[in-house]
């Protein structure tokens, strides 16, 4: 597949063609991105053609958060490029794109005995890891860190090449010559990039690159959202007219369609089926069973969709999953399971004596609810397997997909295509072993999409969590000693016994269980200074699978610190603005983005009454990552929760593109709120109760409150902002409904039970 202006064409580069100048790596791999016709290739990031267009390799899943804008972006002003000329072609799995910061901030995953061997991005256990593994996982907002550099680098050396070729023909040394708007230029002398690019590539680049001095950046501006934008998104004008092909959107010759039934979760078996009913259904091609689940395969989905109901199968399950069970064993944990440290600064709890205040949080199971379902193309042929599919992690699928149908890696060919939305849902990759097996079985392309009510039944929600906050305070408020005690599963350490040993969903809980978490409790350490601070795991097996969620464990360790220092501020009497901003003397940027989000929404106090709340949080470290403070006025109504106004300041640094930073914050506040006010679900019997996107409360586009975002103007590092508004949204909700009616609500989703 490659996007541009110039439309949306099927297909992807495998291999090979003559990779020019490959030099910004040590090792050696096949080269990933092909020259074509008239073209001439620059490294592994980049080819120039004959006719100007500049193609840029992404090696990372679009999913909606404008990955191939953004890396293209820092490509072109690198190079000095004309926006109107960029192409983009997803890249094949390759060493040649390792995500070295998300394979270190994941080392506890795939390196669990050494970790502290393996937890920076320079280290030579990660690359060696990220190299052999092709790691090229899209998750974590780690694109930018993980690709601005290798972009950098090949579009200066790019530049160098294309200045030296121009310098020779002009006579004149190529460190005088510039390069804009797709041109090399020296006096009044250019030529361009595309009159030079054929020659230019067989010279030696430049060592080491010769970087603009200035890193790709955007300033904010005081029109805000009706600032123009200089760098519009390249897969915008396919997916208004709707030429952008999903992996749903593929069509192959003599292909037929897939639909699949579940067993209940967890560790059911396929008991019977009647095979006789949907025998003579029109346009039935076949059926296919697995161990736990059963595909009927039709000329056309809703054929096949209509025959599977009608084999009306059974499963073999020793127990199914049930909300009740679950909530009683979070329940038993946060009140009397065995607490792992994971957080302690000064003495921890052991000041705390009688507390001052403690207070019960919980988190209902949520769906990803993404638009688009699970679905995959496979076509096996001669025992080379083809995919079509849309995956955060695709080596992983690709593994998955082999070790399904006994052969090797090497004989899996992955086409990469855009995700209809994933919120990490695509880390998962049961369809490709899905719908590998089903090719082979039907002998014939086959294209599997699960429906809604299997999205939500065999997908991995968002785990739930008990949460137990407690503190000492002073007279006056000042927080003395904090302790925020999570009974949840180990959710990071289940996924990475999926991701890494490929272990199906029941053993991950086993090999997992009873295993400290500190990335399922990342965020519950507050950003306040506090004299003694603990935060303690309880892990617990619920027997229900979980995955990763957007927003992951800040989604909902930010809800309980932000709730519980609301109400220690209502208990003392202290305006919520001062009282947090008394205890963020070390931390300026997130106390400057508290009092820009209050100018913004004109802060009253927050008192009786008023419908406005506050919430602040950080993710990442002190000395860097990201700031976000949000202020949302609400009420409760007959309807409902009633979100009219969300108001926030965000300090990401270093601002790439600032039209997709702000799409990606608006993005993740609705997203949050989703989460706040629904998407979650019950289980009765190992079957989820919300089976249909209606049944899960999201806020349409009626319920969309006014949106304010103002973006701080920083020289940090960037930090990526797709989470941020996930995190702070629900507590800023809740408070503001507190404000409103006087009731704290403790539960998410908020009005679901828990007062």
């Amino acid at each position: 597949m490659q996007l541009s202006r110039r439309g949306v064409l099927a297909g992807a580069a495998i291999g090979g063609g003559l990779l020019v100048a490959w030099t910004l790596r040590p090792r050696r791999f096949a080269p990933p991105l092909s020259a074509g016709r008239n073209e001439a290739s620059f490294d592994a990031w980049l080819k120039i053609a004959g006719d100007g267009v500049i193609t840029v390799a992404v090696p990372q899943l679009e999913m909606g958060q404008g990955v191939t804008t953004i890396l293209p972006q820092v490509v072109a002003m690198e190079l000095g490029a004309d926006w109107r000329q960029i192409a983009v072609e997803p890249t094949p799995v390759s060493g040649a794109y390792p995500n070295l910061p998300l394979a270190a901030r994941w080392a506890p995953l795939w390196k669990p005995a050494l970790p502290f061997l393996a937890d920076d991005a320079d280290d030579w256990l990660v690359r060696r890891f990220a190299e052999d593994h092709r790691f090229m996982v899209t998750a974590d907002g780690t694109s930018l860190a993980a690709y601005e550099g290798p972009c950098r680098n090949a579009a200066a050396a790019a530049r160098g090449m294309l200045a030296m070729e121009a310098a020779d023909r002009w006579g004149v040394a190529w460190e005088e010559c510039e390069a804009e708007g797709g041109f090399i230029v020296h006096g009044k002398r250019r030529l361009s990039f595309a009159e030079l690019a054929l020659d230019a590539a067989g010279r030696t680049p430049p060592d080491p690159p010769p970087l603009r001095s200035l890193p790709p950046a955007e300033k904010p501006s005081e029109l805000g959202a009706e600032a123009p934008i200089f760098y519009p998104r390249l897969d915008l004008p396919a997916k208004v007219d709707g030429s952008l092909l999903f992996a749903g959107d593929v069509r192959l010759p003599d292909m037929v369609y897939a639909a699949i039934i579940h067993g209940p979760i967890d560790r059911s078996t396929l008991k019977s089926f009647d095979a006789q009913a949907a025998a003579g259904s029109p346009g039935l091609v076949g059926i296919v069973k697995g161990k736990r689940w059963i595909a009927a395969v039709g000329r056309t989905w809703f054929a096949a969709d209509k025959a599977l109901r009608k084999l009306a199968p059974s499963f073999m399950v020793s127990r199914g999953i049930d909300s009740g069970r679950i909530e009683d064993a979070l329940e038993n944990a946060v009140m009397k399971g065995a607490a792992e440290r994971i957080v302690t600064r000064g003495d921890g709890t052991d000041p705390m004596g009688k507390p001052t205040l403690r207070a019960r949080y919980d988190v209902s199971p949520a769906l990803h609810a993404t638009l688009e379902t699970s679905s995959a193309t496979a076509r096996l042929i001669d025992g080379r397997l083809e995919l079509w599919i849309a995956t955060q992690a695709p080596e992983h699928a690709r593994e998955a997909a082999a070790k399904a149908l006994g052969i090797s890696t090497a004989d899996v060919v992955l086409y990469p295509m855009p995700a209809g939305g994933s919120f990490d849902r695509r880390l998962e990759v049961d369809h490709a072993i899905e719908v590998a097996l089903i090719a082979r079985e039907v002998g014939r392309p086959v294209q599997l999409v699960w429906s809604r009510g299997q999205e939500a039944l065999a997908g991995r929600p968002r785990t739930p969590v008990a949460a137990l906050l407690s503190a000492k305070t002073s007279e006056s408020g000042h927080i003395a000693v904090w302790r925020a005690k999570l009974a949840l599963p180990p959710t990071t350490q289940e996924f990475g016994e999926r991701q890494f040993n490929n272990l199906a969903s029941w053993s991950a809980i086993e090999a997992s269980e009873g295993r400290a978490d500190p990335m399922a409790v990342e965020g519950a350490d507050p950003p306040y200074d506090m004299d003694h601070v603990a935060v303690d795991h309880v892990p617990v097996n619920i027997g229900l699978p979980t995955g990763r969620m957007r927003g992951n464990a800040h989604g909902y360790t930010c809800f309980f610190t932000e709730s519980f220092v609301d109400e220690l501020a209502a208990l003392h009497k202290r305006e919520p603005l001062s009282y947090r901003m008394e205890m963020l003397g070390h931390d300026p940027r997130l106390a400057q983005c508290l009092q820009r989000a209050a100018r913004l929404a004109e802060w009253g106090g927050g008192g009786e009454q008023s419908g406005q709340g506050l919430a602040c949080h950080r993710m990442g470290p002190l000395e860097g990552g990201g700031r976000i403070a949000a202020i949302a006025t609400a009420s409760q109504g007959e309807g409902g929760v009633k979100v009219e106004k969300l108001s926030v300041s965000v300090d990401i640094g270093r601002i790439v593109n600032i039209d997709i930073a702000r799409q990606q914050i608006e993005g993740g506040l609705i997203f949050g709120m989703g989460l706040a006010l629904g998407s979650a679900t019950d289980y009765e019997r190992g079957h989820p109760t919300a089976t249909r996107l209606a049944a899960l409360d999201l806020p349409t586009l009626a319920d969309c409150p006014q949106i304010e975002v103002d973006f701080v103007d920083s020289d940090a590092e960037p930090f990526d902002p797709g989470e941020l508004g996930v995190a702070v949204v629900a507590p800023a909700i809740a408070n503001a409904l507190f404000s409103a009616t006087g009731l704290r609500l403790r539960r998410l989703p908020l009005l679901s039970g828990g007062l």
